[in-house]
């Protein structure tokens, strides 16, 4: 996977947003809105060809949580973030 270029992090309040740069990535009738979790995968991630698995490490390594939890999360956020079109498999 890899996230679609052309969209960037950004904060709101206390949570985040993807938001598009450029007319070809604007759609007004979505916000893709992100925890502070998800954000930090984000930049993690951002530019660079990544897997689920890598997400999963990245949380045990940040986060006080064990693979059986990271795994099952970061298929859900990757799921996500393809249907919302912001990174391609």
């Amino acid at each position: 996977m890899k996230t679609v270029e052309g969209f960037r992090l950004r904060p709101l309040g206390a949570e985040f947003i993807v938001t598009g740069e450029g007319i070809e990535h604007v759609n007004f009738n979505k916000m893709i809105s992100l925890n502070e979790s998800a954000a930090y995968l984000w930049r993690e991630v951002e530019g660079k060809e990544f897997d689920v698995q890598m997400l999963a490490d990245l949380l045990v390594q940040r986060y006080d949580v064990g693979m059986d939890r990271a795994l099952p999360d970061s298929e859900a956020i990757a799921k996500k973030w393809i249907e919302a079109g912001i990174v391609t498999e």
